[in-house]
């Protein structure tokens, strides 16, 4: 058995949490011989609902389970991480400009990039959850100087998930089948589901997504536009906010971050955008193709980029610098 790693869950009491904890705890994400200590972080009002997470973690009687530290303090959250999930943010509440959403958030993520800096082991990996996720992590990213920029990135598993899914169910394959959707730019409803270089697997031949689906209109209206409203749609729908899915995104990231992509596939994550050949600009957290080995991305070169999707991957761009700029604005105050 190896030694423990220390993995940090921010918004620990929460219900994406909840969907979470277990499959890190029993070796879904980090493997069956790695064992894990959970320090589980949410704030104060919160720590008599994470006793009883606590509890029910303990009731699993997990045998690769070592330790669990809930908390409210930072200094104790973020000491020695080797991994860190940062779930919890301020969430937008009703009639919130998006500018009071990113300076709350730009003062959360200012705080926990500070004790990434100041306690976490400087090879942590840092993957950031709560929304705007791309924003917030950007902001972490530039309060931990001492953390290189590409320990970090921002979940856009979860739209990759989705654009794979959809693409299968209108295929009659299983998601499995599907592979190479990319994510292009912000979780957000400005994201780009791109296909262009997606292939299906129908009766053991590879094809072309286009070919397979054969509904450019489709493909180019209604599965863009089902992707980027999906979170609203299970919120209308559940009147909660994506949980399950949202915890399956965040093991299938860290999993490929831990284990790698397999060969010939890449997958969807936000991580910095400086000296991409892409044309995205500079000093973004900015969802890309990626392939992963040996716990690094890189950036999947010499992809085709037609008219159709610059211009879908500059409208998200767009809507990124903005934020970017506000909350960059915020973080002198």
């Amino acid at each position: 058995m190896s030694e423990p790693i220390r993995v940090l869950v921010t918004g620990a009491a929460g219900q994406i949490a909840y969907s979470l904890l277990l499959s890190i705890a029993k070796g879904d994400v980090f493997g069956k011989d790695q064992p894990v200590i959970l320090l589980l972080l949410d704030i104060t009002p919160m720590l008599p609902v994470l006793e009883g997470v606590v509890m029910e973690l303990q009731d699993c009687a997990l045998p690769l389970l070592r330790d669990i530290v809930p908390t409210d303090k930072e200094e104790v959250g973020f000491k020695d991480l080797d991994v860190a999930v940062l779930v919890g943010s301020m969430p937008r509440r009703e009639g919130m400009e998006r500018k009071d959403l990113l300076k709350a958030n730009v003062a959360i993520f200012k705080s926990q990039g500070a004790a990434l800096d100041k306690y976490a082991k400087k090879t942590v990996k840092v993957l950031v959850v709560g929304n705007p996720a791309n924003t917030n992590c950007l902001i972490a990213a530039k309060s931990a100087p001492s953390i290189p920029k590409e320990n970090f990135s921002c979940l856009t598993r979860l739209d990759h998930n989705r654009a794979r899914s959809q693409v299968a169910i209108r295929c009659g394959v299983p998601a499995t089948q599907v592979r190479n959707v990319i994510i292009w730019g912000n979780h957000s409803s400005t994201q780009y589901p791109d296909v262009h270089h997606c292939k299906v697997n129908m009766s053991g031949s590879e094809l072309a997504c286009f070919d397979v689906v054969k509904d450019d209109a489709w493909l180019k209206g209604d599965f863009i536009a089902t992707v980027q409203q999906r979170g609203a749609a299970v919120i209308k729908a559940r009147k909660l906010s994506s949980a399950m899915s949202a915890a399956k995104a965040i093991c299938d990231h860290l999993r490929d971050i831990w284990t790698g992509t397999p060969e010939g596939e890449f997958t969807s994550m936000g991580i910095y955008s400086t000296g991409n050949s892409y044309a995205v600009p500079e000093d973004l957290i900015y969802s890309f193709p990626v392939q992963i080995k040996d716990k690094t991305w890189k950036i999947v070169e010499g992809l085709t980029i037609n008219d159709f999707s610059r211009s879908k991957m500059e409208a998200t761009a767009a809507e990124l610098l903005e934020e970017r700029d506000t909350a960059v604005a915020f973080l002198g105050v």
